[in-house]
């Protein structure tokens, strides 16, 4: 985690910046996600370092399409914890278009965010079909913990 880190960050090349700073900032958005009382401004917080963090990917010559779709899916959560649908689903609909390719983990999370994302906008019926998607995808998954994972969160949604 970001504040467990002790030692200087290499930051002598853009390459390490960006590893560097793509990990700080998902890490960060993690704890504020996990945070049970966030304020306005940590909300706002959480927006800009889930954003950043997807950029910084982006800018990383290892970044695939698998990374993208964990960061647009980490995007995705943050808006639908406050409450915007749309930039949920934008970003939802955009882990899943990286996801396609992917083992079926990575698209079963991001059927989670576009479920979530329309459980925020009030479409339960989109959501359950979102749901259903994510449910069929998880018999899928071949490690059990990772399974365990999809169907815990998928609890958390309607």
């Amino acid at each position: 985690r970001h504040n467990a880190m002790t030692k200087t960050p290499d930051l002598s090349t853009p390459e390490a910046v960006h590893r560097y700073f793509s990990a700080f900032c998902f890490n960060l958005t993690w704890d504020l996600l996990e945070k049970p009382d966030r304020s306005a401004a940590e909300n706002e917080a959480m927006i800009q370092a889930c954003l950043a963090s997807l950029w910084h990917w982006n800018q990383r010559p290892d970044c695939t399409d698998r990374e993208r779709s964990v960061g647009a899916w980490q995007v995705a959560r943050v808006y639908a914890v406050v409450q915007q649908a749309d930039n949920a689903r934008r970003y939802g609909q955009m882990a899943l278009s990286f996801a396609n390719d992917q083992p079926p983990f990575y698209q079963a999370y991001a059927y989670e965010a576009l479920a979530r994302a329309e459980a925020v906008a009030g479409n339960r019926n989109t959501a359950e079909r979102h749901l259903e998607q994510e449910r069929q995808l998880a018999g899928q998954v071949e490690k059990a913990e990772e399974q365990e994972l999809i169907l815990t969160d998928l609890k958390t949604i309607l």
